[in-house]
């Protein structure tokens, strides 16, 4: 995880500033998908429970739901590892079309951590709910291999960085047709 426990960084992107937790790598297009995309929240999961359990006989099992948003319900973590050899395999290749050799080794050293799960899953909230090809999972898994490799080039989250995310892994995010593609 990030260094910085329990702070607060300002990520800005095309909608402008939005406030992330610091504890963690993703960046505002993670912090937005998880505000945009509260499908099956908890009040949904209790209105239904109410609803189906308001009609059985008494001393009938209760459904419980699984909540929604919860663990259940993320991106599986083998898709989450396959993006990481993807970023990996792409730095590899977008180094000999200019990619800087040291970012694009801190690239990869990112996204191994990503494969071998020495990032956790808690660095990849997004539910499975989202809209068109999975865009806002590819996103996530740059934010966190971006800022992840920012961290090792010992450069601070909180400090407005040249490398954005967008802008150092921009060779790479094409991967976001792989997750419809099932390739």
């Amino acid at each position: 995880m990030a260094s910085s426990t329990g702070k607060i960084r300002v990520e800005k992107d095309t909608f402008g500033p939005i406030e992330v937790p610091g504890e963690h790598y993703w960046g505002a297009q993670t912090e937005r998908s998880r505000g945009n995309f509260k499908i099956g929240t908890s009040a949904l999961s209790t209105l239904v429970e109410s609803r189906v359990n308001s009609t059985l006989r008494p001393g009938a099992h209760r459904m419980q739901l699984t909540r929604p948003g919860g663990v259940a319900e993320r991106m599986p973590q083998p898709l989450i590892k396959a993006f990481g050899v993807l970023k990996k395999a792409a730095a590899t290749v977008n180094e000999t079309y200019g990619l800087d050799p040291k970012v694009a080794d801190h690239i990869r050293k990112a996204a191994d951590e990503v494969i071998s799960g020495q990032l956790g899953m808690e660095e990849f909230p997004l539910v499975v709910f989202q809209t068109g090809s999975g865009t806002q999972t590819n996103m996530n898994v740059n934010e966190v291999i971006s800022n992840r490799a920012i961290e090792m080039m010992g450069r601070d989250l909180f400090i407005l960085m040249t490398m954005s995310t967008c802008r150092s892994l921009q060779m790479i995010r094409k991967s976001l047709v792989r997750l419809p593609s099932g390739s």
